[in-house]
């Protein structure tokens, strides 16, 4: 047990560092990284990645479910848990001009869960919120000035490190609240250039946002038994329109070269100003069947109000309310078995459909997507390996609009381990 212990102290001091700089990656090459806080990261970790990341009313024992803090109150006594994960990810773009592709991998997350009391447990991490990754470049030919070249590119990525404590006031009800602190930089510049009239200005544009602060969000889990071998159990999560301090960067200049000389006007500067972030009130609501710990079946459904979101006293036009729909399940053929190894094996499989929180004109983006996966048990020990695959669409190539096709692979590892014991006899 203690060689046990000491492995899984090894592993968090080991990665710990590792994860932390992985925040600062970018997780994506998406083009509608672009607008709004870039690409939105689901937050689906561990098994749920594979049940199309339907986890509001899962209450594993042996597994985190951060999505829900009240979920915390789940783990068992005297356990402590410890998950953490890598994601690779392969992306094909089209639209009715061209089309490429483009791949990543990088260290995703990290999770803490373990009791306090047999009615409090508490939880703790750092999750991806959202990514900017994106380089467009495209020359246009203009009737009076020839060709005209346009550039758009940024990065930088936002992360969330939370702190959770759930609580089971009475039999079957459990709440919680996870306190956490977004930080991150993203950064995004347009470069607009005359390749053949060259007494004309070519146009820079550089903006940043730093954002830091805290916010808070809360979940509920009540569960109804059914026998003792079946339960129902419905989870509920909140969060009221959240108001975050960022800084707010923006430099504007026109650049004229000729031969050696080059002149410079500055036609807009804002640098580190200090401002408010206002996000979008959320809500998510779903339901969890287990089954003689064979069967899991999970639904969700979730709704962000994105429309009213505002970035620095406006809103954002190209920004729609976010609603998405998974549903998701895991098989286990026998939990307790001592002979057949696959039978102690954990089979997932999922669907999701999402109304995307990005909205051109009149077309909002939608996101659809399968997922499917196995958890493979360490032997001797409760922890077990994750791994899941998501492929889905994203957008469209009518209306001037880019599709992607995305396949994404998550590999986790849950560490199972057992503290806190005081021992009679050493």
């Amino acid at each position: 047990m203690w060689r046990q212990k000491r492995a899984s102290l090894i592993a968090v001091l080991i990665l710990f560092p590792a994860v932390l700089m992985a925040q600062f990656n970018n997780n994506t090459t998406s083009p509608y990284s672009r607008f709004g806080l870039g690409d939105l990261q689901r937050g689906s970790v561990g098994r749920s990645s594979a049940m199309g990341g339907a986890i509001l009313g899962s209450r594993s024992n042996q597994q985190i479910n951060l999505a829900n803090p009240a979920s915390y109150t789940s783990t068992d006594s005297l356990s402590f848990l410890f998950d953490f994960g890598v994601k690779a990810g392969f992306s094909s773009f089209k639209n009715d001009i061209s089309s490429f592709s483009t791949n990543n991998i990088n260290f995703n997350y990290f999770a803490f869960s373990f009791p306090v009391t047999n009615r409090i447990g508490v939880g703790m991490g750092l999750t991806p919120f959202s990514d900017t990754g994106y380089d467009v470049q495209m020359i246009e030919e203009e009737e009076t000035y020839g060709q005209v070249w346009h550039r758009y590119n940024g990065e930088g990525s936002i992360s969330k490190a939370y702190l959770g404590l759930g609580v089971e006031p009475i039999k079957n009800i459990s709440i919680g609240a996870n306190l956490y602190y977004l930080f991150g930089k993203l950064s995004r510049n347009a470069n607009v250039s005359f390749l053949e009239a060259i007494d004309l200005y070519s146009n820079q544009k550089y903006e940043q946002i730093r954002l830091r602060d805290f916010g808070i969000s809360y979940g509920l889990q009540a569960t109804l038994p059914f026998n003792e071998k079946q339960q129902l159990t419905l989870g509920l999560t909140f969060e009221n329109k959240p108001e975050f301090t960022a800084f707010h960067s923006d430099i504007t200049q026109k650049i004229l070269t000729n031969g050696t000389t080059t002149d410079i006007d500055t036609v807009n500067s804002i640098d580190d100003v200090k401002d408010i972030i206002k996000l979008p009130r959320s809500y998510g609501i779903g339901l969890s069947y287990t089954s003689n710990e064979k069967l899991e079946i999970n639904a969700d459904y979730i709704h962000q109000k994105w429309s009213e979101a505002t970035f620095f006293g406006k809103t954002n036009p190209f920004l729609a309310d976010l609603n998405r729909y998974a549903i998701g399940f895991e098989y286990v053929p026998d939990i307790y078995s001592i002979r057949g190894y696959f039978d102690k094996v954990a089979y997932r499989a999922g669907i999701s459909y999402e109304d995307y929180y990005l909205m051109f004109g009149d077309q909002q983006l939608t996101d659809i997507g399968i997922s499917f996966g196995v958890g493979l048990p360490i032997y001797r020990s409760l922890s077990m390996v994750n791994i899941s695959a998501e492929l889905g669409r994203r957008g469209k190539t009518s209306y001037n609009l880019v599709r992607e096709y995305y396949a994404r692979l998550t590999l986790s590892i849950n560490f199972y381990d057992v503290w806190f014991i005081k021992r009679k006899y050493d």
